[in-house]
This record gives structure tokens, C-alpha cells and sequence, in this order.
């Protein structure tokens, strides 16, 4: 019986490697390796038993990030300070996972306001945890860039996200930088329940 145990504990283990999350929608993989990660639904994994999203290492080694991301236009946030909120947690992450946020211009490669916590990305195995970005979006603003990114191997979970106008004693968390990308006109599916 001892044997039979440990041959399904075994087979389920390999079972569950090979498992692949569908996309959740409304969102889209990218990063310098995104072939390197299995992205998307997690199901019943979120904070409170709902869904969840993940980015998993897939290979032992990657030099490189994949994320899981959305774009939108920024209507109802311009001229405003912003506030991403998202609940994190990881297993096994060596080189880094963050929540990030950009604020991009029309027709200019240079970012308004950017913000990937990189002097502050979440390592090792840890529970869920709140983290915030803070930014402004200028009038000129074009489009909202948002995520969370994993960088070499692990794995990260991230759930109920959410966008906050916040007023000017709130200080903001990012600089300039960054690229653009395509654009929706709102936030959607933040709770991945699609």
C-alpha cells in the first residue's frame, strides 16, 4: 500500500509540472524571455481561495524577466497621482519579482513616470503581501503600462489589484524610463475571473 501511495504521489507530482494556466483576458505575456515562463490563471490560488494570476519559471535557468501585463488609456487619471495596489507572494525566487507601472506620451520613446521596484523586489518564498506604486499622470499621458514581473526562476502569484486616486501628500515611488505598447481603454479583468 506504502508503494502505491508513493507512485501516485509521484506521478501527481509530474502531472502537476506539465500543468498549463490559460491566459486570463485581457492580458498578455511579455519580457525578454516570456517563452521561459508559464503565465496565467491560478486557478483558486488567489488571497482568498479565488483566482490568482502566476508567472512560472519554466526553465532552470533564465537571464531575463517575462511578465504578465495590460495597457489602457489613462483618461480618467490624468492630471492625477495614481496608486497601484496589488497582493503578492512568491516560492523560490533567486533574482526577483515586483508589481510595475508606467505612464507613457504618444510618438516618444521616453516614459513620463516609471516605477518596477527594482530597489525593492520581492525574493525568496514569502505570503501574501500588499505592495503599492505611486505615480503621476501627467495631462500629455497616452497610456497606463501595468503588471507584475518575474525575473530568472521561481515562481509569483498576484491578485486583487486594484487603481486609486490618491492626493498630492502621498509621494510618488517612480522615475522616468520605459517603452510603449498597446492600449485599451480601461483596466480590465483585475480579478482574473475571466
Amino acid at each position: 500500500m506504502t508503494t502505491t501511495i508513493l507512485k501516485i504521489l509521484f506521478l501527481g507530482g509530474i502531472a502537476s509540472s506539465f500543468i498549463s494556466f490559460d491566459l486570463p483576458v485581457g492580458w498578455g505575456k511579455a519580457g525578454s524571455f516570456p517563452k521561459s515562463y508559464d503565465m496565467g490563471i491560478a486557478l483558486g490560488e488567489g488571497e482568498n481561495s479565488k483566482n490568482a494570476a502566476t508567472i512560472k519559471s519554466i526553465d532552470k535557468e533564465i537571464d531575463g524577466f517575462g511578465t504578465l501585463m495590460q495597457t489602457c488609456r489613462p483618461d480618467r487619471f490624468v492630471g492625477k497621482r495614481v496608486k497601484l495596489t496589488a497582493s503578492i507572494r512568491t516560492e523560490s525566487v533567486i533574482d526577483g519579482a515586483s508589481l510595475w507601472f508606467r505612464v507613457d506620451q504618444c510618438k516618444s520613446e521616453e516614459s513620463l513616470s516609471f516605477d518596477n521596484m527594482g530597489d525593492r523586489p520581492v525574493v525568496g518564498t514569502t505570503d501574501w503581501h500588499k505592495y503599492e506604486i505611486v505615480l503621476d499622470v501627467p495631462n500629455n499621458a497616452s497610456l497606463l503600462a501595468y503588471g507584475v514581473l518575474l525575473i530568472g526562476t521561481g515562481q509569483v502569484w498576484f491578485d486583487n489589484i486594484s487603481f486609486d486616486i490618491v492626493d498630492e501628500t502621498t509621494p510618488t515611488t517612480g522615475s522616468i524610463n520605459g517603452k510603449k505598447s498597446a492600449m485599451k481603454t480601461e483596466p480590465v479583468n483585475l480579478d482574473f475571473e475571466k
